[in-house]
């Protein structure tokens, strides 16, 4: 459970999720390390920390400076990540590769950069940022949604290698939320005009601009969050969708493969 004054670190605290659970546990009192690429502005019990998850270096430096400073980091957030946009067939090798990179990678170095230190006071949170994506694979995201279930079965694993450990592991899964990730998003080099697949991603991608534009704000997430990290034991997956979301994951799950895929099609467009 939550208490005033714990340490907490948070990926990604720059803008959507990471930034709603940053301003959140700060005004309860937490004393927060937000970090970002980019620099970002201290508030009150909010530190920024620059950090690029994609290199071993950074991540180890930012962790150990806090180490030093605090003796300790109780929980750990991994909120950072991106999203690449493009059918498989139009995708490169190396932009597969930085999707997990970001996405799976970075979340890596991360826990293994504060996984000594909790399990030596045999105390801490790793709490990851999922997707239902990561229990759907989307169209024309097809990496995307394949770093997500990687994080699924990264996280269930180590869920178990920690269970004696006295350190817990949480997985949040939500569904569409409107952040940046709509106006950051990657779109393959290949995935032109030219593309074989043009008509169907440019549909795709005007029904999930629409969708993200119109979805709920991080802060519901980051509620969630507060409200799972007050729990005295919880468990290593909650799921964060509208009733149309948490429909489909279950659709999914008893569906024939092929019916299912014809109502994913439909609802993207495709």
């Amino acid at each position: 459970m939550l208490k005033p004054g714990q340490i907490v670190l948070v990926t990604g605290s720059s803008s959507g999720i990471g930034a709603a659970c940053a301003r959140l546990l700060a005004g309860r009192g937490l004393k927060v390390y937000g970090s970002s690429r980019t620099a970002q502005v201290a508030y009150e019990n909010f530190i920024p920390v620059v950090m690029d998850v994609t290199d071993d270096d950074s991540v180890l430096t930012a962790v150990e400076n806090i180490l030093e400073a605090e003796g300790h980091i109780d929980i750990a957030i991994n909120n950072a990540g991106m999203a690449y946009a493009g059918a498989v067939e139009d995708m490169s090798i190396e932009e597969a590769k930085y999707q997990f990179d970001v996405n799976v990678f970075g979340c890596f170095r991360v826990c293994k950069a504060v996984l000594p230190s909790m399990r030596e006071r045999g105390d801490g949170i790793l709490l990851t940022i999922g997707s239902i994506g990561g229990l759907i694979g989307l169209p024309f995201q097809a990496f995307y949604s394949a770093s997500k279930f990687a994080l699924e079965g990264l996280m269930e694993g180590l869920s178990l290698e920690v269970r004696n450990k006295g350190i817990s592991v949480i997985l949040i899964e939500p569904g569409d939320i409107r952040t940046k990730i709509t106006q950051n998003r990657m779109i393959s080099k290949e995935a032109t005009d030219g593309s074989a697949y043009d008509k169907d991603f440019g549909a795709y991608v005007d029904k999930i601009k629409r969708m993200e534009t119109e979805a709920r704000d991080p802060e519901v997430v980051a509620q969630f969050i507060y409200s799972v990290l007050n729990k005295k034991s919880p468990k290593l997956r909650y799921r964060v969708g509208t009733f149309s979301e948490n429909l489909g994951v279950l659709l999914r799950t008893i569906l024939p493969s092929r019916l299912f895929e014809r109502i994913m099609a439909s609802t993207y467009n495709i």
